[in-house]
């Protein structure tokens, strides 16, 4: 059965108002704000803590304790909800607190080697401990961040972690990748708004700043329940800063500088609270020279300039929350080839627009912050809203957004102010669900969430993609019940996504360089040709979860769940027709495409003892209707081009069925309190089914598969310092990425990529003054410690070389060498200028 957008939104609008009329759906009078106040102390010996975090992850409200371990929180909502406490070194605390009945609620955090208790709230209905939910998530926090000081991005950032990897273009450019699904495979969301700008292509990272982002949560597979079509390989949250305590203005200045690239990377962060009216700001700016490795020096057009600012305004009270948030991302990114002297292997830079003949580089320009006349562009303009109101015996969210991306890539030498590539991609999102208790503590959510997308091929002289309008609406709903021991979640969801691709016609009349075609009666205008026809497609399809956790003891569960995700094709599978200089392939569409769907199978074991933690996940993900790209060939066997574009090899797209699985394993070891030995490993298999018949040998791996990874940590804490030095920390890691002899081989798509070990470092601190406030926080983190020359095959840059390579020469670019970075950060505190 085939629901067209009207009847959808019908069908949506007719089970939202039964789940508010269910839950009791008028709004209430605004009730006299709640508050709860407590004390933090040390079990042990019952002495309070300093600068513990009490947070309530539903109503975005927070406290941190003070030197006599007490907090307030103030403008809270009746209702229950789940108030976590943390601390270094500390168990995490996580309780239901129903506000309703509760205003005091003191708390003993007992020492802890092991950490645990974390909690998400990214795809459930209420705040939930990791732990407890079936589906399979990760999460890493602030603190994480920082000590990730070298990570050239915010992507980076959790590359290494289990199950998950990047496709990178350089320190600034990565694609993320969970259990080997990526691309318009992967929802990226700040704050629970999707994250859109054109992430088909390769070329271009995510455009968030890094310095913005305070927390990740990851859900590692089938995540189309709750976000519908793209999530089919799971789903990236990256979330901003909270906001700070009552009758607090603070800020920070944060600096760091990687000794490879020259990278400098500066951020300014100020908030306040004043009686629930949040604010906050956050600028940033950071660029860097050329990488260098043993293997290749600096590798010419890497470089890139990034500013960056957000804004955000919000009210807390007792009637809920609701933020206003403003930013603004933009990049200058140079353009690597990849080309070289025949003779010196050194890196050489197009001059021309025919490119009979190339110069090479000086090591000046190579050793420049100065971005080249070739590079790109990349600007995304956002303004979304987060708002939470309490209705009826629940809450209703809605989460509205509107993002602006500006593509352009400058590939013309004789005329750089002339864009090769040009897009502007509006999108209007929105996600509303109301979340309540159905019966007997049924948690329970219903909503509906999508999109509208309004895509235009501006001024330029290469056109890969139509102009396009696209809509989607998904209505799902979700379940949580816990019965003693055993937790169940699960939930379904219809997805419909409609794409209107419009006609576009070149006109050839100019002879430097092709031009949309804006005249009438295109058949008949001489030198005009039809670059793309007329498209008009609807996907749709079901989606569902079904999982559960049972809680042996608190020290053992088990996990077990089961996912159907769904993905209609992009506009780029659907209607590409054209070239795309960054990748110097000239892509073609199939418009008979059907939507992908996958079925995956996720079963998990956790056991949590005094000194020892153990994590055994594996996974079974069969997709139907798996997308690729292929090579078009010549009768020859010899690689098609487009006539247009002789230097282009010509790329189409074509579908098979597909199994990726694998595996993640973790043993975290506690010796002593402060020493932690953490391991852990991540193998993942993707394999082409084919449809039917034999699967040739050069198909029948999945292209950009991480090879096996294991990572060993050697971390020492010392949370209470020695003397003005606080929270010290320090740590060596080693790293083993396996040979990857498992790869796409056909038409040359991927080679063999051996294996490699890497060793990295770091350490740092808090410096606290006589008051015990912290002035001074200190991260330093070295990477790629031995130096060691390396291609990673999720590296693009791998295959950027000359199309003729001298005997004996390994191919392509290596990844950066050695690199230092050094990120200081200077907090400050204005609040005594602020009357609570």
């Amino acid at each position: 059965m085939k629901l067209n957008i009207k009847t959808l939104f019908i069908l949506s609008l007719f089970l939202f108002t039964a789940a508010v009329t269910r839950a009791k759906g008028k709004l209430k009078p605004p009730v006299e704000a709640g508050s709860l106040t407590g004390t933090v102390t040390d079990k042990a010996d019952g002495k309070p803590i300093i600068g513990a975090s009490v947070n309530i992850p539903d109503i975005h409200s927070g406290s941190i304790t003070d030197v006599n371990g007490h907090f307030s929180i103030a403008n809270l909502p009746k209702g229950i909800y789940l108030v976590q406490v943390s601390y270094l070194g500390y168990a995490t605390f996580n309780q239901r607190v129903e506000l309703t009945k509760t205003n005091v609620l003191n708390i003993q955090l007992q020492s802890s080697a092991i950490e645990s208790g974390e909690v998400v709230i990214t795809g459930v209905s209420k705040a939930t401990e990791i732990k407890r939910d079936p589906v399979p998530m990760t999460a890493v926090s602030k603190t994480y961040i920082d000590q990730r000081s070298a990570s050239g991005n915010v992507i980076d950032e959790i590359a290494n972690l289990p199950g998950i990897s990047a496709v990178t273009t350089g320190p600034n450019i990565s694609k993320p990748f969970i259990h080997g699904l990526g691309y318009n495979r992967v929802v990226t969301l700040q704050d629970g708004i999707r994250q859109e700008g054109q992430q088909w292509g390769d070329e271009h990272g995510i455009e968030i700043d890094q310095n913005s982002i305070d927390r990740i949560e990851i859900i590692k597979g089938p995540a189309s329940l709750t976000y519908g079509s793209d999530a089919i390989g799971g789903v990236i949250n990256l979330i901003s800063p909270p906001p700070v305590p009552q009758g607090t203005i603070s800020g920070s200045v944060t600096g760091n500088y990687g000794t490879n690239n020259g990278l400098l990377n500066g951020s300014f962060r100020l908030q306040g609270n004043n009686n629930g009216l949040v604010w906050g700001t956050i600028l940033s700016a950071k660029e860097a020279k050329d990488y260098q490795n043993e293997h290749d020096g600096r590798v010419y057009a890497t470089n890139f300039h990034e500013k960056d600012a957000r804004a955000m305004v919000g009210l807390n009270k007792s009637w809920g929350y609701s933020y206003l948030n403003a930013s603004i991302f933009d990049d200058l990114q140079a353009i690597p080839d990849g080309s070289r002297d025949s003779a010196t292997r050194r890196f050489t830079k197009q001059i021309s627009e025919n490119d009979a003949f190339r110069t090479i580089v000086p090591n000046s320009e190579l050793n420049s912050y100065g971005i080249p006349d070739l590079h790109q562009h990349v600007q995304l303009y956002r303004i979304y809203d987060n708002s939470s109101f309490n209705l009826g015996s629940g809450n209703l969210i809605v989460n509205l957004g509107y993002q602006y991306s500006h593509r352009r890539e400058y590939t013309h030498p004789t005329q750089p102010e002339t864009a090769g590539l040009n897009l502007h991609l509006s999108t209007y999102t929105y996600d509303v669900k109301y979340n309540f208790n159905l019966g007997k503590d049924y948690e329970t959510t219903f909503g509906v969430n999508g999109q509208y997308q309004n895509n235009t091929i501006g001024d330029a002289t290469d056109f890969p993609i139509p102009a396009y309008h696209q809509f989607d609406a998904g209505p799902f709903f979700v379940v949580k019940k816990t019965f003693g021991k055993l937790d169940l979640s699960g939930g379904a969801r219809y997805d419909v996504r409609s794409f209107h691709g419009q006609a576009a016609y070149i006109d050839t009349t100019n002879a430097a360089f092709p031009s949309l075609y804006t005249g009438s009666n295109p058949g008949s205008a001489p030198n005009v040709y039809s670059q793309f026809t007329a498209l008009n497609k609807t996907f749709s399809g079901f989606s569902g979860s079904f999982g559960g956790t049972y809680n042996f003891s608190d020290k053992f569960l088990l996990k077990a769940n089961i996912a159907r995700g769904f993905r209609a094709p992009s506009i780029a599978e659907l209607s590409a027709n054209g070239p795309d200089p960054g990748s110097q392939i000239y892509h073609v569409g199939n418009s008979s495409f059907k939507p992908e769907f996958s079925v995956q199978e996720d079963l998990g074991a956790f056991l949590t003892l005094p000194n020892v933690s153990f994590s055994f996940d594996v996974f079974n993900n069969n997709i139907q209707n798996y997308i690729y790209q292929q090579e078009v060939l010549n009768t020859d066997g010899s690689p098609a081009h487009n006539p247009t574009y002789p230097s282009y090899e010509l790329f189409t797209y074509t579908q098979s069925k597909a199994r990726i699985s694998g595996g993640e394993l973790g043993i975290d070891i506690h010796p002593i309190s402060w020493l932690h030995f953490e391991n852990e490993a991540t193998l993942t298999y993707g394999t082409n089914l084919g449809n039917g018949g034999p699967v040739a040998d050069s198909l029948k791996h999945l292209p950009f598969i991480p090879p096996l990874h294991t990572h060993s940590e050697l971390r020492a804490n010392f949370n209470k310092g020695f003397g003005s030095l606080k929270s010290v920390y320090g740590f060596i890691g080693f790293d083993h990425f396996g040979a990857q002899n498992r790869f796409f081989s056909a038409y040359g798509t991927e080679t063999y990529t051996a294996g490699y070990n890497l060793l990295s470092a770091g350490l740092g601190g808090n410096l606290v003054n006589k008051a015990g406030k912290t002035v001074i926080k200190l991260f330093i983190e070295g990477t790629n410690l031995a130096n060691v020359n390396y291609q990673s095959n999720m590296s693009r840059l791998k295959y950027f070389d000359n199309p003729t390579i001298p005997a004996g020469v390994q191919p392509g670019i290596f990844n950066m060498g050695r690199n230092v970075s050094f990120k200081v950060v200077v907090p400050f505190d204005l609040s005594q200028h602020v009357k609570s």
